[in-house]
Formats: structure tokens, C-alpha cells, sequence
């Protein structure tokens, strides 16, 4: 079945259908990971995307039940090259094509990628929409024009209620704008007793739970979009110790009196090199996010750039001078991608250890 991908400008690409036959909507993006796409499909900071797959061969190994990021995808579509039919791996459990049509989400494959891919980097992320080939172009894309794109992504991917994913060490507030289960996973490796807020939860909330320390996690949009975790950040810095990651790290800078703003067409990928400025150790790092700090907007600021992407010299590390702080704009915990950057969460729990051993903590 032929379908087509139309976006804003009026450029369209017509591929062959797989997963659902739904109308979809979103903000058209590119992966540049060779793999990792069923991490990428259930990343809750893809909601309200498009995402097409730079690699030419999407879904040669199949879906399994442990790769998940999240319980339910928020993606809006897949755009590959190519779709594998027949996947072999030894934990395959279905196909790509069975997984989207169990989840109502669109796909469409055989179309230019590369060219598609060039577009995006050319004028910037673009809106689109995956439709049957029966609609007027000319009325989708006067549609699309007139559509303002979610800001509403991270209400719709936190948790709606507190829960509790018990240990016997550090306990630890996991703020989920949006969390990617790797995350957690990371603390349950380090036994952490660690408690998930919404979104929304108050400073009061936080402290109330007697944090050790407090986990800003990673989710979709624009930071600005979030002004109640701006003003809960505000509430416990310097209290707790307090690490921050993705859309954590852009809330913190907002915190702390900096600036974010919009790329072009941002970082998604899983090969992105990071250098940290001290060390001046390189790490190959998992992306995705769509805005970035203002580096210029730092100097009326408490905040020192710890890392930079070396692609584009963008601001990937903060940490704060005077208190127990700080936070990536890339993924430690991977999923997809290397683990070179692993260690930061072993540092958060070293800097609660310190801030416990100095009988600083501060709840009032």
C-alpha cells in the first residue's frame, strides 16, 4: 500500500505503508543511530515527532520485550529506507511492522532518506504529516502551516502520580519529565531508594520525601513549556544534591538564570562526541533533544560549562560553583548507544556521599 510523507514547504515523498494506516501529525526529525529503534520508538522525548532512521536498514531484529524505554510510544511516525520483514535475533518476539500496528502508529519506507535528511538539516526541522496519497497536497500543506505543534509533550508523558521503585541505599526523587527507563535502571543498579515524582511536583513535595539526592530526567519539548519545575528546581538548589539530564539539564539552566533556545535541527543519534573541558577526555554519547543552552546567556550566571559537543560547540555540561550540581545535555545512561559517560551517575552518588559526610543536607 502506497502512502506518502507531505511536509510544510510542499515537498512530498510517496513509500510504501507499514504499521498503521493512521493520519499523523508531527515534527519531522532525523535518528543518525545505526541501531536502537526500539529504544528510540518508546523514548518518551520523541512525543509528537516524526523520526526518520539515517540508517538505510530499520527492523532486522525485530521487537523484544526487554529493550523498551517506556510502557507506551509517543512518537507519531517512522520514516525508514528500508523496513526489515522477516527480522532474525534470538529474542525477537515480533516484527517492526506488527509492534506499530499494535500501537496505532504510522510508517513509511522506500523513500529518499538521505534527501529527506538533507532538507531537515538545510531549513531546519519542518512540520509534516504521513497520509493516504487520495488528499490534496496543496490543502495538507496550507493545514500544516496553520497547525502550532504540541507544548503540552511533557504533561502528557509523566507519570500522573507518585510511585516508589524501593532500595535500601541513597534515597533519590527522580523528577520524570518524561523518563526513559534506563535511568532508573541505572539507580536500581546502585541500589538507590528512589521515588518517581510528576512533573509538576512542588520544591515542598520534593523535600518532603527527604531526599539524599534529586534526578532531573530527560523529556520532550521546550523547557519553557515547564515553568513549574523551573520554580521547584529553584526551590531545592543547594539543599540537596541535584543532577540533571536532557531536558533536566536545559530546566536547571533556566533555574539558575540562563537562557535556552531552538536548534535547527538538533541532536539525535547515538554518536555524538562530547569533550569534557577539564579532562579533555572525549565520549561518544546517545542524543536527542531539540534545544540547547545559550552559552552567552551563562555569564549572569552561577553555572560553568563543564562539556561541549564537539560537532557544534554547543553547551553539553553544567555544573553549579556553589552548590552540589550538576547536569548533561546528552544520555549517560544510553539506551541506545555507548556507556562511556556511565560513570556521572556513580559521581552523583559519590557527591551525595560527600554532602552527607559534610551534614549539610537541608530540607527547611
Amino acid at each position: 500500500m502506497k502512502r506518502q510523507l507531505i511536509l510544510e514547504d510542499g515537498t512530498f515523498f510517496i513509500g510504501e505503508a507499514f504499521g498503521s494506516t493512521e493520519k499523523m501529525v508531527g515534527e519531522v526529525v532525523f535518528n543518525t543511530g545505526m541501531t536502537g529503534y526500539q529504544e528510540i520508538l518508546s523514548d518518551p522525548s520523541y512525543c509528537g515527532q516524526i523520526v526518520t532512521m539515517t540508517y538505510p536498514l530499520i527492523g532486522n531484529y525485530g521487537i523484544n520485550r526487554d529493550d523498551f524505554e517506556s510502557i507506551e510510544p509517543y512518537i507519531h511516525g517512522l520514516i525508514v529506507k528500508e523496513v526489515c520483514k522477516i527480522p532474525s535475533n534470538w529474542r525477537n518476539e515480533m516484527t517492526l511492522d506488527e509492534y506499530l500496528k499494535t500501537k496505532n502508529i504510522p510508517g513509511l519506507a522506500g523513500i529518499d532518506t538521505r534527501k529527506l535528511t538533507k532538507i531537515i538539516r538545510q531549513h531546519g526541522t519542518l512540520k509534516g504529516a504521513i497520509c493516504d496519497l487520495d488528499v490534496s497536497i496543496h490543502e495538507v500543506v496550507e493545514s500544516l502551516r496553520s497547525t502550532n505543534l504540541l507544548n503540552d509533550q511533557v504533561k502528557r508523558v509523566s507519570t500522573k502520580r507518585a510511585y516508589p521503585s524501593p532500595g535500601r541505599g541513597h534515597r533519590v526523587v527522580l523528577i520524570d519529565f518524561g523518563m526513559k527507563h534506563g535511568i532508573l535502571r541505572e539507580l536500581n543498579k546502585r541500589n538507590c531508594d528512589v521515588m518517581v515524582l510528576p512533573y509538576n511536583a512542588t520544591a515542598e513535595e520534593v523535600l518532603r520525601l527527604k531526599p539524599d539526592g534529586i534526578m532531573l530526567s530527560n523529556g520532550p519539548g521546550d523547557p519553557k513549556d515547564v515553568p513549574e519545575a523551573v520554580e521547584m528546581i529553584r526551590g531545592v538548589l543547594g539543599k540537596v544534591p541535584l543532577f540533571g539530564i536532557c531536558l533536566g539539564h536545559q530546566l536547571f539552566a533556566l533555574a539558575c538564570g540562563a537562557d535556552t533556545e531552538k536548534m535547527k535541527f538538533g541532536h539525535r543519534g547515538s554518536n555524538h562526541p562530547v569533550k569534557h573541558l577539564t579532562t579533555g577526555k572525549v565520549a561518544i554519547t546517545s542524543q536527542n533533544h531539540g534545544y540547547t543552552v545559550n552559552e552567552q546567556s551563562l555569564k549572569r550566571t552561577r553555572l560553568q560549562v563543564t562539556h561541549v559537543a564537539l560537532n557544534d560547540g554547543t553547551v553539553e555540561g553544567l555544573r553549579h560553583l556553589d552548590y552540589p550540581a550538576f547536569t548533561v545535555q546528552y544520555h549517560p545512561e544510553a539506551s541506545p548507544g555507548p556507556e562511556d559517560a556511565n560513570h556521572l551517575f556513580d559521581e552523583f552518588i559519590g557527591m551525595i556521599e560527600q554532602f552527607k559526610k559534610e551534614g549539610e543536607m537541608v530540607y527547611a
